[in-house]
Order: C-alpha cells, then structure tokens, then sequence
C-alpha cells in the first residue's frame, strides 16, 4: 500500500463525512470505486460534489446529479454552490462540530474547493498535478474541520487518455499527446471546433486544421501536431474549452 493510499485510509478514519471531489465534464471517470468502498465499509457519510460546474451546462448537469445523493455542484472560480455545501455538511451533522475528508484524484480541484469554502488562501493550489502530498487540516468555521489529502489513483489505473482528460496527468507529461489529443476532440467535437474555430468534422483533421490556425509547424511549414496536441491538452485541462 503506497503512503498515499495510507493517508485516505487515514483520513476516512478521522472524519465523519467525506467529501469526493468530482469533475462536472467528467463525472463518471473522476468517481473513485475504491475510495467510495472504503467509505462505505467504515459507515461514513459521503458527498458529492461535482466542481467546475461553470464548464458544462447546467441543465444537463441537474440530471446527472439525480443519480448522485447527496450532491451539490459548485464552481470555486465563480464562488457557487459553497453556501449550499455548508448547509449540507451541517445538516448531515446534525448542526454538530464535525471533521471533513476531501478526497479525490490528483488535480481534480480539491484545494480550489477548499480555498472556497474557506473563503481564503487555505490549501495550496497548483496547475500541476498531484500537488498535495499530505494531509493538511484547515478549520473552516468554528463547527466544520476540514482534512485536506493528496489525490490518488484507484489501484493499477494505467488509463493515459483518462488521466490526461481529468488533469490529473499534466499535459507536458503525456507520452503519446496526439493520440490523445485525437480521442479528447472524438469524444468532445463541437466543443474543440468551436473553441479553435476550426470546421472540419474528422478528429485528425481538426487536429492538422487547429496547427495550421495556431501556426504550430515545422520546417516546411508542416503542422506540429505534438505541439498542437499538448496546446489542446492545456486549454481544456485549464478550463479554457467550454
């Protein structure tokens, strides 16, 4: 068992309620089966909450959440939904002094959500992924405590497009980025056209199209399509493609 996994097992020791950290773009693929086991072993309360929710639809997202209770979206940038996570934490609670764990995979924004329910600079943020290596405990309000822990991967998850997709691979970091660059625009082709204004419809193609627009290219003026890849890469794991 790696330090970190110990951390979790640590923290959902220590907490009453656990918070996982999901991403409104992906929620499925940000869920953690093993973590949720484990919460659900040692018989502590979970919330969902699905952040960034200013990056998809909302009408869409209300759906979604139907499946997932207790849930609350929020987005830390646009400060929503961190009033209505507070009510939540304390009914569960039964208005009582409580401690929280917030886990989650590495850079899905746990410290972001953090710093918003504390309304300060209290966890540390990073655009580089796996940032947090410890647990950190940062009091909220006189009644909520809350248990800040390094993201983890479920064991033996080697998914590369996956990681990339969440942020919680950096994109400088992947190993084939075009390959999947390609996959990001197949699964999410009206977003990617209309971010980089590009019109072609096959996945390659708007590739090869967003270098040419970019003017991502090499000698003889070829597309750079790695450079490209990683560009596209960035955008969206920065939030930028919305």
């Amino acid at each position: 068992m790696t330090t970190f996994w110990r951390i979790i097992n640590d923290v959902i020791d220590r907490a009453q309620i656990i918070i996982e950290v999901l991403d409104a773009r992906l929620i499925n693929e940000t869920r953690n089966a093993e973590i949720e086991r484990k919460i659900q072993k040692k018989g502590r309360q979970i919330i969902y909450v699905i952040t960034k929710c200013d990056l998809v639809n909302i009408g869409e997202l209300k759906k979604k959440q139907k499946y997932l209770q207790p849930s609350v979206y929020i987005s830390a940038t646009e400060k929503l939904g961190t009033t209505i996570l507070k009510k939540k934490i304390l009914e569960l609670s039964q208005g009582e002094s409580v401690t929280v764990g917030v886990v989650g995979y590495p850079n899905v924004g746990k410290s972001s959500l953090i710093n918003a329910l504390c309304g300060r600079h209290s966890a540390r943020t990073s655009p580089e992924s796996g940032h947090t290596t410890g647990i950190q405990k940062i009091k909220v309000d006189n009644k909520i405590m809350l248990l800040d822990t390094p993201g983890v991967y479920p064991y033996k998850e080697k998914d590369e497009s996956k990681h990339a997709f969440i942020g919680a691979k950096d994109f400088n970091k992947v190993k084939e980025p075009e390959l999947v660059a390609v996959e990001l625009i197949e699964k999410n082709k009206g977003l990617i056209q209309k971010h980089y204004h590009v019109e072609k419809t096959d996945p390659e193609e708007i590739l090869e199209e967003i270098s040419f627009r970019l003017k991502r290219l090499v000698k003889g003026g070829l597309p750079d399509l790695e450079a490209t890849a990683r560009t596209i890469l960035r955008d969206w794991q920065t939030g930028k493609i919305k």
